[in-house]
Parts: structure tokens; sequence; C-alpha cells
């Protein structure tokens, strides 16, 4: 009973000319998945929920889920956990079930900031996980929270001995590239001059760097010429 409330208070929050817009943009999702709700009316149900411990424990454990926003609903729900290992085992139950990059990189847990010593051994994990949607997780996590102040050269080294034909984990690490370069040029740079990424993720990185506002126009004009 209680899945088919929510999913008819899901369904109470259609917008269907979203639901289109949404489809065009994963085609990795069958489009009957798809019910059509914007971002923020799904995270306000997801702190209605969160208020009933017994609803949000019963719907985190009732894995796969039948739509789409289901699961970005359940990505909601674990970044409002605030006990470092309660997130990390409920994200490593979940992970298995991400089938798309829209549900992947809506999954930033807050509390992981808090705790990004204890964080990177499961990163590790989950970038030699055969999931391609564990993998994309771990390494957007590595840009979220070790290209600041927690920046070493051995998390960019862990990005780039990634070796992948998923287009997404691809797309993933030349995002992550492209981001370094605008927060440690320095250590970033030379994975490009050196060649050290592979020709698809060497010329997207440029790509995606040269649309950044935070890398200079001197610096987009020095990357363009180091296409391959």
């Amino acid at each position: 009973m209680m899945l088919q409330n929510l999913h008819a208070a899901l369904f109470a929050l259609q917008d269907t000319d979203y639901r289109t817009f949404q489809c065009r943009l994963m085609p990795t999702v069958d489009p009957a998945r798809v019910i059509g709700i914007r971002a923020p009316a799904l995270r306000r149900l997801a702190k209605d929920i969160r208020t009933d411990a017994s609803i949000t424990q019963a719907f985190l454990t009732t894995l796969p889920h039948t739509y789409y926003e289901e699961n970005n609903l359940h990505a909601f729900l674990l970044m409002c956990e605030t006990d470092f290992e309660r997130c990390i085992d409920g994200i490593d139950r979940f992970l298995p079930y991400i089938d798309n990059w829209a549900t992947c990189d809506s999954l930033r847990p807050p509390c992981f900031a808090r705790h990004t010593a204890a964080l990177r051994p499961h990163i590790d994990r989950w970038l030699a996980d055969t999931h391609p949607y564990a993998v994309r997780f771990g390494i957007e996590m590595l840009m979220i929270h070790y290209l600041d102040a927690h920046f070493t050269p051995d998390t960019m080294a862990a990005v780039a001995a990634v070796a992948s034909e998923e287009y997404y984990v691809n797309m993933m690490i030349a995002w992550y590239f492209a981001t370094a370069l605008a927060k440690q040029w320095d250590a970033a740079l030379p994975y490009l001059t050196e060649h050290r990424l592979s020709p698809w993720v060497h010329n997207k990185t440029i790509q995606k760097a040269c649309e950044s506002f935070r890398v200079s126009e001197g610096r987009k004009q020095y990357l363009r010429a180091l296409r391959r």
C-alpha cells in the first residue's frame, strides 16, 4: 500500500512537457519508466517522506524501483542521511540499480564533505567496480571532494587509470579533467601534453575546459592547440 500511495504522489507531480524533455536527455532509460517530475518538486517530496522513518526505510529497502523518478527520490533520501556509515551502506545497496547518468549525478551526499579521509577507500572500491555508474559515481566524488583543499596527485592518477569503453564513464573522466584544469592546472596539464588519456577523453577534456568560464581565454587558446 505504501508503494501504491507513493506512485500516486509521484504521478500527481507529473509534468508531461518536462517528461518529453527528460526522455530526450536520457537515451538509456525506457520512456515508459519516466513520469516527468521536476527536481525541486521531487526534493520536496523526499523531505516530506523523510519525516516518517518507517516509510523511508521501507522505500529504501525496496529495490529495484519501477520508475526513474523513484530512483531519483531514492538518491535524494540518501542525501538526507547525516551518518556517514549509514550513508555508505545505503549507497552500496543502491549503486547496482542506477542505470543512467542523471540519477548518478544527482547523488551528492553532503555528509561526505566531513569525512574525506574515510571516504577515499570507498571511492577506490567504486572505481574498481564492474558497474559503469559505480565507476562514474566514484570519479564524481573525486571531482567534488578532492580537487581543492584535499587534492593530492594520486587522486588524479586514479582517475586517469580508469580504463573503460563506457561512454558515460569516459564522459565523467573528461569532466573531471576539465574541472581539474580549472582548479589544479599545473597538475592536470601534463595529462594532456604527455598524452596520458585516451584520444577521445583527451579531446573531450579540452572541449569541456574551453566551455568553462573558470578557465582563462589564454589557457583555452593553449588547450585548443593540444587537440589530437
